[in-house]
């Protein structure tokens, strides 16, 4: 555990920011967050001292993330698909390699159509794709009730209709059919280093892993889907990097057609899809 780093009241902005031992962006954004001010005003106030109150703010956020706690649960925030999302430990910390998901939601959506998040978090897919195609019925469930008071906060922000439910993946659904279904479920193998890694440290454990093989939420997803689809209706999950031939395999062994994967922008097969026969 790094030592806090303390901030002395009276310190100038601008000595501070060349005295922090964080990154330039990251000091940027926790200053601009303790103390109101945007990045031009750093800049244009930098001979501005800070109050004792200011400079201990200042110090609990630095060592916080010395210690590595995500700068998004230090700023409750976070960019996605271009789109502020309140984000709390409580939820998964929206990430770029996501919006994939959304926009092959978009795309294969058809007007008006009907369109299901699975295990929601923030509401980040849900928000983002009923933001997007404000023609869609969007609706989002999660078994967390707190992750769901998340996700409707989210929604109410950028004023968008969509239905959320408390469920354990399609048991609160009935019979309800849809023409996409989504999901970024946990998908890390049980005991991956990775988990005790960066942010993944402070994230929800069972918004990561599914404590098994990786494997088990999407077999659970895959399998109750033809229940859920309406006919020629798309599947389409997140995974991890060396998970795609199996999903692949799974869509398959199910009975979808048009069964493929979709790379992110770092060129890993990071989403794979299959359509209802």
């Amino acid at each position: 555990m790094p030592a806090p780093f303390i901030v002395t009241p009276g310190i100038t902005l601008g000595a501070l920011q060349r005295q922090a031992p964080l990154p330039s962006l990251e000091t940027r954004i926790l200053l601009s967050y303790a103390l109101g001010l945007s990045r031009v005003q750093l800049i244009t106030q930098d001979q501005r001292a800070l109050t004792a109150d200011e400079a201990q703010t200042v110090s609990s956020l630095f060592s916080r993330r010395l210690a590595g706690e995500p700068i998004a649960y230090l700023v409750g925030e976070r960019e996605f698909f271009g789109l502020a999302f309140e984000v709390t430990p409580a939820v998964l910390i929206p990430r770029p390699e996501t919006e994939l998901l959304v926009e092959l939601g978009v795309e294969r959506l058809p007007h008006k159509g009907s369109a299901l998040d699975m295990g929601t978090g923030s509401g980040a897919i849900a928000v983002a794709l009923a933001h997007a195609r404000r023609d869609a019925a969007v609706t989002a469930l999660d078994v967390s009730d707190v992750a769901l008071a998340v996700a409707r906060r989210n929604a109410a922000r950028h004023g968008v209709p969509v239905r959320f439910l408390q469920s354990d993946w399609y048991a609160a659904l009935g019979d309800e059919r849809f023409d996409v279904i989504l999901s970024n479920p946990p998908y890390i193998r049980a005991g991956d280093r990775h988990l005790s890694e960066g942010d993944l440290r402070f994230e929800p454990a069972g918004a990561l892993t599914d404590h098994a093989d990786g494997l088990a939420a999407l077999r659970v997803i895959i399998a109750g889907a033809p229940a859920h689809l309406l006919p020629r209706g798309w599947l389409l999950m997140e995974h991890g990097y060396d998970q795609a031939a199996d999903v692949r395999a799974l869509l398959s062994a199910q009975g979808f057609t048009e069964v493929q994967s979709w790379t992110d922008l770092a060129g890993i097969e990071r989403a794979t899809g299959g359509r209802l026969p």
